[in-house]
């Protein structure tokens, strides 16, 4: 399964944040066997956003988008979806009574707090809502299309609730050895000749080893590649994290 993540905001361009939720989403999809082909980052623009959606859909078994929901003027991310599919935004009854229970709870905190419950409420129609259970704004599936939040507690949660639907053959083996990279040139790419095999290599000069990473689809060949490569290279224990 290829999947794409599209990250929307004019603050990650910026660098006034971090991109923590593509990293984030990238090792739970790895983790599940899903091969990430893409990971784009995107500003508050109405249209690139749906061209690159309607671009993604086609492109990946998946694409997963997250950031830019809620009912301020820069949070354009569910129109965008919605005029990728040429669809208008429809109040979603369920998601619209979620936002209400919840807005009871922040108005005990905030009471004067002001919202347009059906905006907030509003996803493409005929798409499926995902629940925020800890925030406000829902999210949605739109065909092979995932919106998910952008704040990193409530992106998470709700991509729990959908991860089951994202899998594949992908596998991996990881080890550790502190010869220099430069050393391991022959061996590495006599590895991916001999198996059918990915190979990685990703220094750490701070612990003073190299992480190699081989990545298949065959556990056998990742296993008898592990085998053959750990013969000819010294191996360290890996890092306590």
């Amino acid at each position: 399964m290829e999947v794409a993540l599209l990250t929307i905001g004019d603050e990650l361009l910026a660098g006034d944040i971090e991109n923590s939720n593509a990293t984030w989403i990238a090792s739970r999809l790895t983790e599940r066997g899903a091969t990430v082909s893409r990971i784009l980052v995107i500003p508050d623009d109405r249209e690139l956003i749906a061209r690159t959606v309607e671009d993604y859909a086609d492109k990946f078994d998946a694409t997963i988008v997250t950031g830019g929901l809620g009912d301020t003027p820069d949070d354009v991310t569910m129109d965008a979806v919605a005029d990728a599919f040429d669809r208008p935004l429809a109040i979603d009854e369920r998601a619209r009574a979620d936002v209400e229970k919840r807005l009871e709870v922040v108005r005990e905190e905030y009471p004067d707090i002001e919202l347009d419950v059906d905006t907030e409420a509003s996803i493409p129609e005929g798409s499926r809502a995902l629940i925020n259970d800890p925030g406000l704004a829902p999210g949605c599936v739109v065909e092979n299309v995932y919106v998910l939040p952008g704040i990193p507690e409530e992106m998470r949660s709700m991509f729990e609730k959908v991860q089951e639907e994202f899998g594949g053959d992908v596998d991996s083996r990881t080890f550790y050895t502190p010869t220099p990279e430069a050393d391991m040139i022959d061996d590495l790419t006599a590895t991916e000749e001999r198996f059918a095999v990915g190979v990685g290599c990703y220094p750490d000069r701070t612990a003073q080893h190299n992480r190699i990473k081989l990545v298949g689809e065959d556990s056998d060949e990742l296993d008898a590649a592990r085998e053959w490569l750990t013969a000819r290279l010294e191996t360290v224990p890996a890092p306590e994290t």
